[in-house]
């Protein structure tokens, strides 16, 4: 049954107009300085509270991935290069 849908799924996507197709042109990312910034600290909060509740569980690694994340998310909004 698998083998049928994959061969289904790669006979598809080679016809024409089939797949993913983007809504953005290409090179456009992510709209202008706001709502980047506001997204970032959205999930720089997120993965904040991610981390926490990872803590008060008992897991300390999962709690450093999260830790990890929400850092990327504060370079973001703080606008610093790494």
């Amino acid at each position: 049954m698998r083998d049928n849908f994959r061969s289904s799924r790669q006979r598809s996507s080679n016809r024409p107009g089939s797949g993913f197709r983007s809504t953005r042109a290409s090179g456009q990312r992510g709209g202008d300085g706001n709502n980047s910034v506001a997204g970032a600290k959205r999930q720089y909060e997120r993965y904040l509270a991610l981390a926490q509740a990872a803590l008060v569980s008992g897991d300390a690694i999962e709690a450093q991935n999260f830790y990890q994340h929400a850092e990327h998310f504060y370079r973001v909004m703080t606008g610093e290069q790494t």
